[in-house]
Order: structure tokens, then sequence, then C-alpha cells
């Protein structure tokens, strides 16, 4: 016996097209579309919800289809409360995408619709999972900052009160246009490694919350999702900017990753980071904002120098979160509450596939090797 020539080994699957997709496409030049809208035609234009339905409806809304969609995502903003005491009763040192992939596998045995599969069935679950993953990371900080978890207000939408139930207070109206245009960035990018994931998981024809689980554990490492966490450790390391040309250039001739440059797929600069930069520009009247905004900058500049790379999303997303109020160790949470209308696109789109995704791999090992007893190993 020999190993199998016919398969061919592409590490990391790159330039590999496992499906057909509509829900987006990753431009090497340096371009993004979300249903064939350019995304730098998008952003700042219309609201996360207004993505969010694009994605999981393949169009834009009119404004009642708007209005009500809306109200469905606000009225799902309430968590069963079995998952609430779970949550209260999680490990104080355990992360929050830890705790986040484990309720969202827990909402899974409270959903209404049950076992139902269908189209319309799977588009509701969808609407409930874009309105309920950012309350679980919202819960989880509340409880953690022993304070009360709140109810979502009728009169904000999605992002708005996303804000209002993490923080505790009403967001400012800069701070609630930040945070639709950050989650309108991250809301789906290709087949990157979650969605990925997810869409294997939901090619067995598995639920959609275990799909999305798939999703979630996939994301948090640090080179997908778990990346701006990282970014911030090393801009806190900084404490000074006359430290930073120091600092980058010694990483640099060590030849050690600087985390949020780079990007598997873009040639040119990622589309997503100058909407970032500009919105970190944009929250630079903060004293620390600016102090990090200038660190960005700087480090940008001296990367790009030496290496000829660009900083991807992870970079200014990390300062975009911190200058929102939100500690480091949720910026994949908010991450995965974005990218969620993404995620659960795709696993609809693979379930109307029906397709199981199942690669061969290239046997390496040996054949025939003599077995060995017991009372002679």
């Amino acid at each position: 016996m020999t190993e199998n020539s016919t398969s061919k080994v592409v590490r990391g699957l790159k330039g590999v097209a496992a499906a057909e997709t509509r829900i987006s496409y990753v431009d090497f030049n340096g371009f993004l579309y979300y249903l064939g809208y350019n995304i730098d035609d998008l952003v700042g234009r219309v609201t996360y919800a207004e993505v969010a339905y694009l994605l999981v409806h393949k169009r834009l809304p009119n404004r009642q289809e708007l209005e009500r969609f809306k109200s469905e995502l606000v009225s799902s903003m309430r968590l069963p409360d079995q998952i609430v005491d779970s949550i209260a009763r999680s490990p104080i040192d355990s992360h929050p995408m830890d705790i986040l992939r484990t309720e969202v596998s827990h909402l899974g045995l409270y959903d209404p619709d049950g076992e139902v599969f269908s189209k319309e069935t799977n588009i509701r679950r969808a609407t409930r999972l874009i309105a309920q993953v950012p309350v679980i990371v919202a819960t989880i900080f509340r409880t953690r900052q022993n304070q009360p978890v709140l109810e979502p207000k009728d009169e904000f939408n999605l992002a708005q009160n996303f804000l209002y139930m993490f923080t505790g207070r009403m967001p400012e109206a800069a701070e609630s246009n930040v945070l639709h245009r950050y989650m309108t960035l991250h809301a789906d990018h290709g087949f990157n490694a979650s969605t990925f994931a997810a869409r294997v998981t939901a090619s067995t024809n598995s639920d959609m919350y275990s799909a999305i689980t798939s999703a979630i554990g996939t994301l948090k490492g640090p080179l997908h999702g778990g990346a701006s966490e990282k970014v911030m450790d090393m801009l806190d390391d900084i404490n000074l900017e006359q430290e930073i040309e120091e600092y980058i250039m010694g990483l640099l001739d060590d030849q050690k990753k600087i985390m949020g440059f780079g990007h598997r797929i873009y040639r040119a600069q990622d589309p997503r980071t100058k909407h970032l930069r500009g919105m970190v520009e944009d929250l630079c009247h903060r004293e620390r904002t600016m102090r990090l905004f200038k660190k960005c900058f700087q480090i940008e500049n001296i990367v790009y120098s030496r290496k000829k790379i660009y900083p991807n999303v992870d970079f200014y997303a990390a300062v975009t979160m911190d200058a929102l109020g939100v500690p480091k160790e949720y910026f994949t949470p908010f991450f995965a509450s974005s990218r969620i209308s993404g995620w659960v696109a795709h696993v609809i789109e693979q379930y109307e596939d029906a397709v199981l995704l199942r690669p061969e791999s290239k046997y390496v090992g040996g054949f025939n090797i003599p077995f060995v007893p017991m009372e002679n190993r």
C-alpha cells in the first residue's frame, strides 16, 4: 500500500474555493463587498440593523421592513432566566469568550421553535441570535461588575441598546454612530476561519446554535478575532511615545509578529482600516484615545517603512473599543456580537447548498506496522 498521491496538500487551504457564496467578497486589491455593495458605500450611511437585514435577507430593507426588523431585534434582546443565572455562576477567572461560547450553546435548549428546520424558522432563529449575542456579552460584563442586568429600551436600536446594556449609561450620539460603523465593518468577511467553521458544522445539517458555537470557538484564537486584545497589550506595554521606535524595531529585528499587521488575503490596505482610523480620530477628544492614536499612527509608519505591511482591521479596532469604554477582554466578544449577522447568513446559505463539507487529507503515516502485544511493549 502506498500513500495517496492524488491528494494535493494546500497548507491553510489558501486559494481553495470550498463553496459558492453571494454574501460577501474580499478583493485582494483592497475592497470588501456585502451582497455586491462596496463597504465604503455602506459605512456611515446605514445602521447595523440594515446590514444585518441585508446579510440575512439578501437585500436592503425598505423603511417599513427596517422598522419591523428593528422591533423584532429589540424585542428579542432578553435572555431566558436560566442563561442569566448560568452566566452569574460562571468561574470568575474564565474569559468572556468562553462564557459566550457556552451560553450560545445553552440558548439552543430554550429555542421556542424547537426542532423545526424550515427557512422561515431559521430566519427567525437568526434574528434572535443577532439580538441575543450582544445581550449575553453585556450580561457577562454587568454581572462581573456586580451591576444590575438592564432591560433594552424600545426607543433604542440594537447598537444603542448594546452600549446602554453594557455600560449602564445613555450612549452619546457619537458613540452610537461609532458602534454602528464598527459593527458594520465586522459583520462579514468571506470564508474566514470562524465563518468556515460555522459552515462546516451547518453542512452536517446540525442546528444553528451548534454552528455558531463552532464559530465562536474559532474566533477566540489570537490568530483570528483575539488579535485586537493582543494589540492593546502591545500598546499598553509602550509607556512613552519616545519608546515606540525602539520597541517596534526590536520586534522586527527579532522577526516577531507585530499584532494588528498583515492579512492573509489583502495585498493593498485592508479597506476597513481607513474607516476605523477615522472612527478613532472622531473620539480623539478623549485624552487616552489621543495618546493611543498617536502611538498607532507612529507604529503604522514604522512598520510600513520597514516591511511595507499595512495594519489590518484589528489594529485600530482595539483603540475604537477602548475609546468606547470596553475592557480589552471584551474586544473579541464585541467582534462576535458584530460577526453574528454574517455567521447566521452563511449558516442559512450552507443549509440551502445542502452539501457536506468533507475535504480529503494526505496521509503521510506508515502502513502494516507489526502489532506488539501488551506484555512485549
